[in-house]
């Protein structure tokens, strides 16, 4: 049961890149990208997460939240950044 689920978890996450790099290509202004460079950020997180598990090496979650905590701080300063305007 649990394979049944992760290999529904992995096909939900392809699914998400998909949709993520669409709205990356085709967004029509820069805060549209920019979500969608977040989003693509959150999928990876829950790819590393989701090898973490897999592999029974709970190091990359760690990794994760690492990498979470600098995605979020880059999207505060491109936030910062949109704001001010060019």
């Amino acid at each position: 049961m649990a394979d049944v689920i992760l290999q529904i978890a992995v096909v939900l996450i392809f699914f998400s890149i998909v949709f993520g790099v669409l709205r990356l290509m085709l967004g029509p202004t820069a805060v549209d990208r920019i979500v969608a460079i977040d989003m693509l950020t959150v999928v990876t997180i829950s790819l590393v997460t989701l090898y973490g598990h897999i592999s029974g090496r709970f190091v990359y979650i760690d990794v994760a939240l690492v990498y979470g905590l600098l995605s979020f701080l880059a999207v505060l300063a491109v936030a910062r950044f949109l704001e001010r305007g060019p």
